[in-house]
């Protein structure tokens, strides 16, 4: 696959023509009464009101949206990435710096047609595509959202920002849907990943994630104005004393992804939240540490790194 290509038509109005986003909304909706959205499979009736570790019920929570300058150039472009942030998430990491509405069901409850009136406003603003963040979680309620969004004209390529702590069946229902994935690769060792983030498996799950993600839309393709249009790209976050597991996360992408995956070796890591009470989370990640994620990078293999 070329990495630079000329736009194309979001796939879900291909699939929103033949009746298919259709039954994908039903068949997402469907995992809401016992609830298997995310790899934590809680397996509560969030119809009925009943809760799992994400605090989110049957309908989307959303913290904030507006178009977004602070994302990769591929993905910002001129006019910013158009993201919905939603609210709560199926991970506790102890660092995180959206604690305020991640660890907590902080938001505003959305109908789909409400969910949709945002992505309509933010295409009108002129964001380059809609950018779903902590989107694992509410899988089903996106899809309807989505659905309405494009019986009402959206026409925006969709990107799934994650922390890749995603359901492999889940994500299968957005096959021709998202058509940009931005998973966070962000541990190696599942012990670290229990003890930081409060999941048994995430690098299992990640793993197992990010290999569908990238069956579904490959390594990242870039138009002539080198904006995305399709594809992977992958954040990897540098955690002070090396808890991130780099050389091994980086040797995976290169060799059960792809040599050609676009990545983002993230430096702006600070304390905050819970990580003042975690050594050495409570310290900024120094300069060397991330020089030495960017050298672990190539030596793997990897050469599309990402740089401003």
């Amino acid at each position: 696959m070329p990495y630079v290509g000329t736009r194309r038509q979001a796939g879900y109005r291909t699939l929103l023509r033949s009746g298919e986003l259709y039954d994908r909304v039903e068949q997402a909706r469907a995992r809401l009464a016992s609830c298997r959205v995310c790899p934590r499979h809680c397996e509560v009736n969030r119809f009925e009101g009943e809760l799992g570790t994400c605090l989110v019920g049957a309908k989307a929570l959303v913290a904030s949206a507006g178009p977004h300058h602070g994302e990769e150039f591929p993905i910002r472009g001129w006019y910013g990435s158009g993201t919905i942030f939603f609210a709560s998430c199926n991970l506790r990491c102890v660092y995180c710096q959206n604690c305020d509405i991640s660890h907590q069901p902080n938001g505003e409850e959305l109908e789909p047609e409400a969910l949709a009136g945002l992505m309509l406003e933010l295409q009108e603003h002129g964001c380059h595509n809609i950018n779903l963040v902590s989107p694992s979680h509410q899988v089903p309620q996106i899809l309807e959202g989505v659905l309405v969004a494009a019986q009402r004209g959206l026409r925006l390529p969709i990107v799934y920002n994650t922390s890749a702590y995603d359901d492999v069946e889940m994500l299968r229902l957005l096959d021709g849907i998202v058509d940009i994935y931005m998973p966070d690769l962000k541990y190696a060792d599942a012990d670290i990943g229990r003890r930081l983030s409060k999941v048994p498996d995430y690098p299992q799950a990640a793993r197992a994630a990010i290999k569908e993600m990238h069956r579904q839309v490959g390594d990242l393709v870039l138009d002539d104005e080198g904006l995305a249009v399709r594809g992977l790209l992958v954040r990897h976050l540098v955690l002070p004393g090396g808890l991130a597991g780099t050389a091994e996360v980086m040797r995976f992408l290169a060799e059960e992804i792809s040599r050609d995956t676009y990545v983002n070796v993230m430096d702006q890591y600070h304390p905050a939240a819970k990580a003042t009470r975690h050594s050495p989370l409570n310290r900024v990640v120094m300069h060397s540490e991330v020089d030495e994620a960017v050298r672990l990078a190539r030596e793997a293999g990897l050469w599309r790194l990402h740089e401003e």
